[in-house]
């Protein structure tokens, strides 16, 4: 089977993997693309921040990593 005809998302670990590599990706280059475009810096950061954030709290709430499988206690067994 050729590469390109496997889906990205089962090269990659997972969806969370995919999120790790865009949150640096998202606050430099929508940083470097914005004081390119002519803002200042101190504009461009907390612009350029947005969209990361935008992914931690989508990663985080939106898409919520959950459990498969329901986690169940043991009993709790008296030594009397």
């Amino acid at each position: 089977m050729y590469a390109s005809s496997i889906p990205f998302f089962t090269i990659m670990t997972g969806y969370y993997d995919v999120v790790l590599g865009l949150i640096p990706l998202a606050m430099a280059g929508i940083t470097g693309g914005l004081v390119l475009a002519g803002f200042a810096l101190t504009t461009a950061i907390p612009l350029g921040s947005i969209a990361a954030v935008g992914l931690i709290g989508h990663a985080m709430f939106v898409n919520a990593p959950v459990s498969t499988e329901p986690v169940q206690s043991e009993p709790v067994r008296s030594t009397d």
